[in-house]
């Protein structure tokens, strides 16, 4: 992991507001050059600091996808278990995010399906096979409140 100044949390702090800002925009908001200020943006992708952009889709009715949080405990909490756990995560692309807890479970793990009979498939095709897995808990997502502090597009 690399070191990171003030400026470093600042251009995070605002590409977190708005990934799609221009770089000219970014610059001047941090008060580098735009030649500087990519440098640096390009140095937090390489390092993977900056993991990726992505798209936050909001949609509704009856094309919205179902969100299920789900709580899993393994048998055994071993560097070996762990790992076979994550890269089984990484490989189903149902699992939107996976993340390692302290507390009563393991991973804390972010569903998505298109309906509630497909879940039950995930369920029981995907997440009780996936290895060292002793206890599943899913509860359903009835709507999404803050997904994050996002800036809408300025048209």
């Amino acid at each position: 992991m690399i070191a990171l100044d003030a400026r470093d949390r600042e251009i995070l702090r605002l590409l977190r507001l708005d990934a799609r800002m221009s770089n000219a925009d970014l610059a001047a908001q941090v008060g580098l050059s735009a030649s500087a200020c990519l440098r640096r943006v390009r140095r937090l992708e390489e390092s993977g600091v900056i993991r990726g952009y992505a798209a936050l889709v909001n949609l509704s009715g009856p094309e919205a996808p179902m969100t299920v949080m789900v709580e899993i405990t393994l048998e055994r909490q071993t560097e070996d278990h762990l790992s076979r756990f994550e890269a089984a995560a990484r490989r189903h692309p149902e699992i939107r995010e996976c993340y390692l807890m302290t507390g009563s479970a393991d991973y804390f793990l972010k569903v998505e399906a298109p309906n509630a009979a497909d879940f039950e498939r995930i369920h029981t095709e995907i997440l009780a096979a996936m290895p060292g897995v002793s206890r599943i808990h899913s509860s359903f997502a009835i709507r999404n409140a803050l997904a994050t502090r996002t800036r809408t597009r300025r048209n």
